[in-house]
């Protein structure tokens, strides 16, 4: 598709061109103009409608979006910003330069820049940031054939109007109601009387990731937010969720990978970017592995008697690190999911020992087998080898399940005590294991 819309941009058949691309899906459009080089953007954008020309920049990338809005001319860009949704243009304005933001705010009617104010004024990653302020809101007092008359005149203003919720004069929340049943309902009815009481809404302050539990834990498709006076101020559709639970996820992915989160594509990163990210786990990891080195060098002379210890040493860091993020990485996800809490520590703790044991031991009888019979080591040195590992991974396991809920406990993030963290503390107890029990057993 991409290469036809070059043809026929070079050949110049904008008519053409138009019925084609005013036929694409808005976000395959989108993909298609990141494609293209700035003169090329600009012209094929002006051909697309203008209410499909919205939808689609509400796709772009945020680069993109900000390129197009320098190139357009500025009653363009304001225009497109002034039909938007305002949570949309929120989410683009904020990542693009102060003086380009402050040239269109400039421009756009007072109430979309009333609207964008408000919504840019709170905290990152919370309800209020990530909720739309177009609505339908539906005065308790109506009767059903008046609100649908609201609805008909205002339905251009709304994102959606599949759930319409119900305030009180003051504007405090007290129910909702669905367009089905406000079609089915008698037209003199009132909608105090028929709307449902039971709903679930959050403050403008609740974490996002929270807000997308609530979606996930009631199966919603909107939900109210709400300020501190309990005033309905804005609602979170589905689709704001679906970014919030692929954004939180990345994070989390990042953080057990220790790596910073930084809210952007990897493709979109520079170099010292990337860098910067990385380097302080890395180094954080790095300076805790020295306790590692400090263990082996207290144990010189028994590892100097018996050499072959040595060679055991990577297996035994190794499936400690292993089994610990297994069971760190199990618990995060379920601390994310609210599967568990805190009070579930020792319970959690009690299941990993136990799964620990079954691992360990028959992890300790292959080896076993196999360091008697492919490595020809002595059976007592099997026999050291094999229950460092057990015990190894039985630590492993019950540090793995418990550093996570005690960090979440104390307010981190549990993604934090991740694998790499978790396998540096496995390695330094590994050694003092292995060692403590080859100069018991072997006499070093």
């Amino acid at each position: 598709m991409l290469k036809e819309i070059l043809e026929l941009l070079e050949n110049k058949e904008y008519i053409k061109l138009k019925k084609i691309i005013n036929e694409i899906n808005d976000v395959d459009l989108a993909e298609i103009l990141g494609e293209l080089d700035k003169s090329d953007l600009v012209r094929v954008f002006r051909l697309i409608g203008k209410d499909k020309a919205v939808d689609v920049f509400a796709e772009l990338d945020v680069d993109i979006a900000s390129t197009l809005l320098n190139l357009l001319g500025d009653k363009e860009a304001v225009s497109l910003i002034d039909e938007m949704p305002a949570d949309d243009a929120t989410d683009i304005l904020e990542e693009m330069p102060a003086n380009l933001v402050d040239k269109i705010l400039k421009g756009v009617s007072a109430e979309t820049r009333k609207d964008i104010n408000r919504l840019l004024k709170y905290e990152d990653s919370s309800a209020g940031s990530i909720m739309t302020v177009e609505y339908a809101e539906l005065k308790s007092e109506l009767t059903v054939s008046e609100a649908i008359e609201v609805l008909r005149n205002e339905i251009e203003e709304y994102e959606t109007v599949d759930i319409c919720f119900v305030v009180d004069p003051k504007r405090k929340i007290i129910g909702k109601i669905s367009l089905k049943d406000l079609l089915f309902s008698s037209k003199k009815s009132k909608i105090i009387d028929i709307c449902d009481k039971e709903l679930h809404y959050v403050d403008t302050a609740t974490d996002q990731e929270e807000v997308a539990n609530i979606f996930q834990k009631y199966d919603l498709n909107v939900l109210p937010v709400v300020d501190s006076e309990k005033r309905l101020v804005g609602i979170i559709t589905i689709d704001d969720v679906v970014d919030v639970i692929e954004s939180e996820a990345t994070e989390d992915m990042k953080k057990m990978a220790a790596i910073i989160p930084i809210d952007k594509p990897y493709d979109k990163m520079g170099i010292f970017e990337t860098f910067k990210a990385r380097i302080p786990w890395l180094l954080l990891l790095m300076v805790s592995a020295t306790f590692t080195g400090k263990i082996i060098q207290g144990f010189e002379s028994q590892l100097a008697s018996q050499a072959i210890l040595t060679a055991f040493i990577p297996m035994l860091m190794d499936t400690g690190g292993n089994a610990g993020g297994q069971s760190s990485v199990s618990i995060i996800r379920a601390l994310s999911l609210n599967d568990i809490e805190f009070k579930d520590i020792f319970k959690v703790a009690f299941k990993e020992v136990r799964v620990a044991i079954l691992c360990s031991v028959v992890l300790a009888l292959c080896n076993f087998i196999k360091m008697i019979t492919i490595d020809g080591v002595s059976n007592m040195i099997a026999l050291t080898v094999c229950l460092t590992l057990i015990l190894t991974i039985i630590i492993a396991k019950t540090i793995g399940c418990m550093l996570p809920m005690v960090a979440k406990r104390l307010g981190f993030d549990p993604a934090v005590m991740a694998s790499p963290f978790i396998t540096t503390i496995v390695d330094a107890c590994s050694l003092v294991i292995y060692f403590s029990l080859a100069t018991l057993i072997l006499g070093l």
